[in-house]
C-alpha cells in the first residue's frame, strides 16, 4: 500500500513527474473526457518524455494511457508545450512540444486523428502509443530570436474589434533566447501550421514585477469580468527566483505583442509549492455550450524543489519511486479585477469513492482577535500540518519553520474547504479569493482532520468527505 501517491492527483506511475504538458476536455456533458498529458522522466536527469492519463465523468478518476511523444534520433528531451483538438482537419487532436537537441530547442508538431487510440494500443513492452504522427518543426528561428520553448497554443483568438465573436487566427504564447535569460514572444498563425513571429512580450503599463526576471512559461486565458462585464486577457507568468518559481496573472488585453495591463501582478497561489499554471483546451463546440470566457479550467505542478532542485529529496522517491504531482483542477472566473478559483464539480463525489483522501469545508463567522484552526492529523493522531483561519489572513503551516499566510479582504467569505491525497494539500478560503497548494508528508499517511475555534469565531456549517467522514 502506498502512503505518499495520491489517489486523485495526476503522478507519474514511475520517475520524475517534470511538469503539465497539456491538458484538453473533449465530449459532450454526459460523456465528458479529460486527457492529461505530462512530461516527465523515468529516472532523474534522465529524458524527457510525454505521458498521458485519461479520465471519464471527472478529471479525478485517471486511467494511465501509453505515452504520447518520446524522443526520436538525435532529440535528448520532449519537453511540455499545448494540446489543441478539434479545429482543422477533420477533428483530431494537435500536440505542440518542445524538441531538444544539442543544437539548441525548437517548437514542433505531432497529430493524432482519433485521441481514444491513444488509450487503445496498452502495451507495458513498448509504452509509447503509435496512433501520434510527428508533422515536424513549425517555429525554428526568427532573426535574433531563436531556442524557442514552452508553446501555449490557443486557436480562434484574433479579434480586436469585436472580443465577443468574430475569432480567426491562432495565437502562441513561447519562451525564446537562452536558459538564464529566457525572453517570452509572441506569435500568430492563420491555419496552426505557418507561424510569424509577432516579436517579444511588451507591457503598456506597469505589469507588477520585474522584467529582469527568469520569466517562463507563459500561459493566457481570456475571461469576462463578472463584475464590469467587459472581457480581458489573464496572462500567467513563471518567475524562477532564488530556487523557486513563483506564478502569478497579470489583466489586461493582449494586442500583437503587447500586453495592456489594467490589474498588475497578483499571486496565483500562496502556498508552499505551487507553480506553472496550464490551461485546459476545448473543441468550439465544448467552449460554446460552457458559456465562452464565463470560466476556465487550469492545473498547476506540485514540486518543492523547483528546476534546479533534487527531486528525489521527496521522501516518496526512497519509499514509492516517483517524484511531482499536479494539482486538481480548478474552475477560474474574474471577478473585479481578479481570479476565483474553486475546486472543479464533482470533487465530493470522487473523495468518497477513494481509499483514502479527505475533505472538510465549513462556512464560518470569523470575528477580529478570532480563528477557526483545523489539523491534519498523521497516523498517529499527531498533527502534520495546521491551517489557521483569522478571518484577514489564512496560514498554512507543515511545520519546517516556514509556514505560508495570505491576506483577505472584508468582503471574502468567511469560509474554507481543505482537500488532503496523499502527500498532497490544497486550501481554498475566502470564496475562492486565496488557494494555497502544498506537499507534506504525513508520518504513516493522513487519519482526519480536527478542527477548533478560537475565540468568538463560530462554525456555522461544516462537510466532511472521505474515510474519515465515518469516525
Amino acid at each position: 500500500m502506498t502512503v505518499y501517491r495520491p489517489e486523485l492527483h495526476v503522478t507519474a506511475d514511475s520517475g520524475v513527474l517534470e511538469g503539465p504538458a497539456g491538458v484538453i476536455r473533449l465530449g459532450k456533458p454526459e460523456q465528458r473526457v479529460w486527457h492529461m498529458f505530462y512530461q516527465y522522466a523515468d529516472e532523474p536527469g534522465g529524458p524527457s518524455r510525454w505521458g498521458h492519463n485519461m479520465s471519464e465523468g471527472d478529471p479525478f478518476s485517471w486511467f494511465e494511457c501509453n505515452d504520447a511523444i518520446v524522443p526520436i534520433d538525435d532529440e535528448t528531451h520532449v519537453r511540455a508545450g499545448a494540446v489543441v483538438g478539434g479545429e482543422i482537419n477533420d477533428g483530431g487532436v494537435d500536440f505542440y512540444f518542445t524538441s531538444r537537441t544539442d543544437a539548441g530547442n525548437t517548437i514542433q508538431l505531432a497529430r493524432v486523428d482519433d485521441i481514444d487510440a491513444l488509450c487503445d494500443d496498452l502495451d507495458e513492452d513498448v509504452r509509447v502509443s503509435a496512433a501520434v504522427e510527428r508533422l515536424g518543426v513549425v517555429v525554428d528561428d526568427a532573426g535574433e530570436y531563436g531556442n524557442f520553448r514552452s508553446p501555449c497554443v490557443i486557436p480562434g483568438w484574433d479579434s480586436a474589434a469585436n472580443r465577443d465573436e468574430g475569432h480567426e487566427g491562432w495565437l502562441m504564447l513561447a519562451v525564446s533566447g537562452p536558459t538564464d535569460h529566457p525572453k517570452p514572444v509572441v506569435l500568430h498563425s492563420a491555419d496552426g501550421r505557418a507561424w510569424t513571429f509577432d516579436g517579444p512580450l511588451e507591457f503598456d503599463g506597469d505589469p507588477g514585477l520585474d522584467l529582469d526576471d527568469s520569466l517562463v512559461a507563459p500561459r493566457l486565458v481570456r475571461l469576462r469580468d463578472e463584475v464590469d462585464d467587459n472581457i480581458y486577457d489573464v496572462l500567467f507568468l513563471t518567475i524562477e527566483r532564488d530556487g523557486k518559481d513563483i506564478a502569478c496573472y497579470i489583466i489586461g488585453t493582449l494586442e500583437g505583442n503587447v500586453f495592456h495591463v489594467v490589474t498588475p501582478g497578483q499571486l496565483f497561489d500562496h502556498g508552499h509549492d505551487f507553480t506553472r499554471p496550464r490551461n485546459t483546451n476545448y473543441p468550439r463546440d465544448v467552449e460554446n455550450e460552457l458559456g465562452r470566457y464565463d470560466r476556465a479550467y487550469l492545473y498547476g505542478f506540485m514540486t518543492n524543489s523547483g528546476r534546479k532542485g533534487d527531486p528525489t529529496s521527496e521522501p516518496n522517491w526512497d519509499a514509492e519511486g516517483w517524484a511531482n504531482a499536479l494539482t486538481l483542477p480548478r474552475r477560474v472566473t474574474l471577478q473585479h479585477g481578479h481570479l476565483y478559483q474553486v475546486p472543479a464539480p464533482g470533487l465530493p463525489e470522487a473523495i468518497d469513492a477513494s481509499e483514502r483522501a479527505l475533505l472538510w469545508a465549513a462556512l464560518c463567522d470569523i470575528p477580529s482577535d478570532s480563528a477557526i484552526v483545523a489539523e491534519v492529523l498523521d497516523a498517529s493522531g499527531e498533527p502534520a500540518a495546521r491551517i489557521r483561519h483569522s478571518g484577514d489572513h489564512i496560514e498554512l503551516d507543515r511545520f519546517d519553520g516556514e509556514p505560508k499566510t495570505a491576506q483577505l479582504h472584508d468582503d471574502d467569505e468567511d469560509n474554507i474547504t481543505i482537500i488532503v491525497d496523499g502527500s498532497t494539500l490544497e486550501v481554498y478560503a475566502g470564496g475562492g479569493s486565496v488557494v494555497m497548494s502544498s506537499r507534506f508528508w504525513p508520518t504513516g499517511g493522513s487519519s482526519g482532520i480536527r478542527v477548533r475555534t478560537n475565540g468568538d469565531a463560530e462554525i456555522y456549517s461544516e462537510w466532511r468527505r472521505g474515510y474519515a467522514a465515518l469516525r
